[in-house]
């Protein structure tokens, strides 16, 4: 049975730790090289990663019904390749304005190759079982940065930027390609349904996006992505401001990446203990306290650390919980298409919050009144979630 077999989910641990490694992880640290080669601004640079990013947030829409039709074999297969070109292409880029258009194409890639097809593969072939494979993914996918990072690194202290992106290509390739080819090349489930009323046929994914639990839950975790991201990425200049070194403040937000991993091996155990409502309503409310407390508590820079840490576990089970959110509402029948419809804002709010936080930060006179302003943002996505599930079917 599909349900037993354990390749899709090794494949799928290996290309995503690779394709987040090559289209995602490497860009930061090559980002000063660019710039310092090219004279190429670092902000111009910086904007055509971002737009990569909301291309493929948008592009999840239409990718989902695909995806519910026809499985993930040729969407995945075919991702991987237009991937390997549009790191070529940013290798080869002489120009910001070519450079940016290769980026345009590596969003493109990213949703066929990132979480939102990969959680839909293993969402239908090991359901009803699928959170123990969900969590497996997210962990591992979760060394990308670990090990591709430093790979990065090393391989620009011998080569150019140009030359380490066609290396990366190449591991793109030999990685990504033969594997979606390999181990997704199986028969496509057939999707299953919930207790829930508004079930997700092919057939009324509309009726489902525009009803009320289907909106509550997309302003909610979108909402919470914005806060949550703000303050990760604002975490550093908080805690240099409350008076911790940079590299204190540096360690600080790398426990929370430990926070994560621990909030992702504890989903399993929440998801048996709660029901969807409950744990959706109390993982956001977390997230709101933890930044309420980093807004408001001067010292010491331990118990500071320990909120980040807290905040980091709240981060890590968001993104099973948004993994987990359609198929615990609606079944798997429509699941590509109405996650691709959930993710959209979900990831272009992520995006966005770099810079809208350091923009409101600015705006607002410090980084404290900042996270003030984001366990706001934090509480209403609680409030919000509450209206998430729908109602019991009641007919037979």
């Amino acid at each position: 049975m599909l349900a037993h077999s354990r390749a899709p989910l090794i494949a799928l641990c290996v290309t995503e730790i690779t394709s987040w490694g090559v289209l995602y992880y490497a860009f930061p640290v090559l980002a000063p090289a660019i710039a310092r080669d090219t004279g190429w601004s670092t902000s111009a640079t910086t904007a055509a990663f971002s737009a990569a990013l909301v291309v493929a947030a948008l592009g999840g829409i239409p990718l989902g019904r695909v995806l519910d039709r026809r499985g993930p074999h040729a969407i995945m297969t075919g991702g991987s390749v237009l991937a390997v070109l549009s790191v070529l292409a940013i290798a080869a880029a002489p120009g910001p304005w070519a450079f940016a258009a290769a980026w345009l194409l590596a969003g493109t890639a990213m949703t066929a190759v990132l979480y939102q097809p990969a959680f839909a593969a293993l969402t239908r072939y090991y359901a009803p079982r699928h959170v123990p494979a969900l969590t497996t993914l997210t962990l591992v996918a979760g060394l990308a940065s670990t090990v591709f990072a430093p790979l990065t690194d090393a391989l620009a202290s011998h080569l150019t930027w140009r030359g380490t992106y066609l290396v990366l290509a190449a591991i793109l390739a030999a990685v990504t390609i033969p594997l979606h080819a390999i181990a997704l090349r199986r028969p496509w489930p057939p999707g299953t349904h919930t207790p829930h009323g508004d079930r997700a046929a092919p057939g009324n994914v509309a009726a489902v996006a525009r009803s009320r639990p289907f909106l509550l839950l997309t302003a909610s975790l979108t909402l919470s992505a914005f806060a949550m991201y703000a303050v990760m990425i604002n975490l550093i200049p908080l805690l240099t401001a409350r008076g911790a070194g940079a590299s204190t403040a540096a360690w600080a937000l790398g426990l929370g990446g430990v926070g994560q991993v621990a909030g992702r091996l504890c989903y399993g155990l929440l998801t048996r203990r709660t029901g969807v409502r409950a744990r959706t309503v109390w993982v956001l409310g977390l997230s709101a306290a933890t930044t309420l407390a980093l807004a408001v508590l001067p010292g010491p820079i331990a118990l500071l650390t320990a909120m980040a840490v807290l905040a980091g576990t709240t981060r890590g089970i968001a993104t099973l919980l948004q993994a987990t959110a359609v198929s615990d509402r609606w079944g798997t029948t429509a699941y590509g298409a109405l996650s691709g419809i959930l993710a959209a804002p979900i990831t272009t709010a992520a995006a966005l919050s770099p810079f809208a936080g350091a923009a409101l930060a600015a705006a607002l006179g410090g980084y404290p009144a900042l996270f003030a302003v984001l366990t706001g943002t934090a509480a209403l996505a609680a409030v919000l979630a509450a209206g998430s599930v729908p109602r019991r079917d009641r007919t037979p």
